[in-house]
């Protein structure tokens, strides 16, 4: 197959859930397919990115759009200024017409057998007619995010702002959903929520999966320090507020039980939020070397997410590197864990607090949870689900090719659970 592929925004360091996702999928498709990578991003032109790229990707074609918000103030102006659009923020900040022209253009000159918009905020360059079969990478819905945003905030002005951006992005991303032919789903919990939008057939699901060379179980001395870890982009604000609620809420309950417990944030760019949060309890390290070295250390891995969507890669991460994992359903939402046996998942403070809090107690049943929890993340090696991913294009395009409508339903519509 020839394939295009469109991302916004930088793909490389392949440091979040969603490019980690794009990155082994497309490092899969071009060993086996002809791939031809269209990344875009906005800012300073940055030479050592584009070559990297290349390097990763022979066929990449990477542009800067020249757009600059390097402050706080020229991002909020530039936000006030599309306040009157129809189109969300966070997909009208990505809008260019460069690129949409260069996909006009590529659409009618080269021959390709499918081409995949990753994110919504690509979709807002492709072309209205596209003649070759054309896929959307909805690694969440988009929408669900900023809903839940605004049901967690307590500020009335920011709340207010968040619910103006998720009517603005529940519209954009119903349009868009209808309008690909295709979507590719990390999760039934996902699917269904699209569903109720469009012919659930249109929709696959594809979940995530997990590098199993680098995140395995430590083969070292099992006894581990009353360490509790949290991992994530620290700059994304569903992981900011989890930090927050979980140290307000439930990081004081587990220190009455478990006085020499300590808590670990790991992650790039910590806003000065999560800042603040560091203590003699409470350690913020920004970004590391190594997120399995602290995997290794740690006792208890918590992901207290009360915001968010698709799926969470760190818990799988986690589970391979043979940690006990203490989320909220929220954020073990559509992944294969199974309450009390390969995870704990709690939504109120005080049971996420006696969770946590038993694990670092009883080694025996931190041990258990660790033996369920690497068995689970060994089957959805990125080898594995990648590969499932390249079946999804290659179904699509083989159903294309048959000329009959009903026929291509029936071809997609199976291994949609797969």
């Amino acid at each position: 197959m020839r394939i295009l592929w469109v991302k916004a925004n930088k793909l490389l360091p392949a440091h979040s859930g969603g490019n980690i996702r794009s990155y082994q999928i497309l490092r899969y498709l071009a060993s086996k397919h002809d791939l031809f990578f269209l990344s875009y991003y906005d800012g300073a032109p940055d030479c050592e990115y584009e070559q990297e790229l290349k390097r990763e990707f022979p066929g990449a074609v990477c542009f800067c759009t020249g757009v600059r918000r390097s402050t706080f103030l020229k991002r909020v102006v530039d936000y006030l200024s599309r306040l009157p659009s129809q189109l969300p923020y966070a997909v009208s900040r990505f809008r260019s017409d460069q690129v949409h022209d260069r996909l006009k253009t590529w659409f009618r000159e080269r021959h390709f057998d499918v081409a995949v918009c990753d994110f919504l905020d690509a979709a807002v360059n492709f072309p209205e007619q596209v003649a070759i079969p054309t896929v959307l990478f909805q690694h969440n819905v988009e929408s669900e995010i900023w809903r839940r945003l605004a049901l967690a905030e307590r500020n009335p002005i920011t709340r207010l702002l968040y619910r103006v951006e998720f009517n603005k992005m529940l519209s954009y991303e119903q349009r868009m959903v209808r309008r690909f032919p295709r979507i590719v789903a990390v999760s039934e919990h996902d699917r269904q929520l699209m569903s109720e939008w469009t012919d659930s057939f249109r929709i696959t699901v594809v979940p995530t999966g997990v590098d199993l060379r680098q995140y395995s179980p430590d083969p070292g001395p099992r006894t581990r320090a009353p360490l509790v870890l949290f991992v994530g982009a620290m700059d994304w604000e569903p992981n900011v507020d989890a930090v927050e609620y979980f140290c307000a809420g439930i990081w004081p309950l587990i220190r009455v039980k478990v006085p020499a417990a300590r808590f670990r944030i790991v992650g790039r760019n910590p806003v000065r939020r999560v800042q603040r949060l560091a203590s003699d309890s409470v350690e913020v390290t920004g970004s590391v070397p190594s997120i399995v070295d602290h995997l290794r250390e740690s006792a208890v891995v918590v992901v207290p997410l009360r915001v968010g969507g698709g799926t969470r890669l760190k818990i799988y991460e986690a589970m391979a590197a043979g940690k006990a994992v203490v989320s909220t359903s929220i954020g073990a939402e559509g992944l294969d864990v199974h309450h009390n046996e390969d995870i704990v998942l709690a939504d109120e403070p005080e049971a996420f607090a006696s969770a946590v809090a038993m694990l670092l107690d009883n080694i025996e049943v931190r041990h258990r949870y660790e033996r369920a929890a690497a068995a689970v993340a060994a089957k959805y090696d990125w080898e594995v689900i990648a590969g499932r991913f390249a079946q999804v294009l290659e179904n699509f395009v083989g159903a294309k090719s048959l000329g009959d409508p009903d026929q291509a339903e029936a071809v997609q519509a199976i291994g949609v659970h797969g």
